[in-house]
């Protein structure tokens, strides 16, 4: 290659850095552990047709009806949504209030508490048992009614936000929790996983890189 050539050459293979260095890094933003913001509170869920639906409506808004089912879990959760965690127990109404006589003008409302598990608890807290009720109170109780008369004492916050049922947990609301992704995301044993694949792409680039600064020394060298 004529010497004139060379800084033509040379800035070209400059511009190339940008692109080599972004190659090596996006395996490594890759390889970076996942991270997952969650809540901790209590979801309010329904049973319906055999399974726990996330409820829509808040307690103090939903009224449910004789013989409906109103489910509560503790967890650490997404905020809201189908994702956060379902009440353990299914919501057998027909068993739950099975010793519950039906009572004119009133309506009968299971209720089915699933206080979470130990991992889920505040720090120093341990959750109850899980336990069901039936609820008997006039027929147009919303669920925080419902609650309020079967499972006290609850506490609200001051935008009326439920943060405690049957006394747990005894302080804190909705508290923002960020954790690492759980040790099940990852690859499993004798599987490959972003370790091997960091380190090809990584020393991929290497090589590449060195390769251009070797081409650059040559040249220098070549030049009158």
């Amino acid at each position: 290659m004529s010497p004139a050539a060379t800084p033509a050459a040379r800035r070209a293979l400059r511009a190339l850095l940008p692109v080599l260095l972004a190659a090596l890094a996006l395996p490594l933003l890759a390889a970076a552990p996942a991270r997952a913001t969650g809540y901790r509170y209590w979801s309010f869920w329904e049973w319906s047709a055999g399974a726990w639906t996330y409820q829509q409506q808040g307690p103090a808004v939903y009224r449910p009806q004789d013989g409906g089912v109103d489910g509560w879990r503790f967890a650490v959760s997404p905020d809201g949504g189908s994702d956060a965690a379902r009440p353990g127990a299914t919501g057998d109404f027909a068993a739950i209030c099975a010793a519950t006589p039906a009572q004119a003008g009133r309506k009968r409302v299971a209720v089915v508490l699933d206080f979470g598990t130990p991992a889920d608890a505040p720090s120093g807290g341990r959750p109850p048992a899980r336990r069901t009720v039936c609820a008997v109170v006039p027929t147009d109780a919303n669920s925080a009614e419902v609650l309020a008369a079967t499972v006290p004492p609850l506490r609200y916050d001051g935008s009326g936000v439920l943060c405690a049922i049957a006394g747990y947990p005894e302080s804190g609301c909705g508290e923002v929790v960020d954790a690492a992704a759980p040790a099940s995301a990852a690859p499993a044993a004798g599987k490959s996983g972003s370790g091997p694949a960091l380190g090809a792409a990584a020393g991929g680039a290497v090589v590449v890189l060195i390769a251009v600064g070797a081409v650059l020394q040559t040249r220098r060298r070549r030049r009158p």
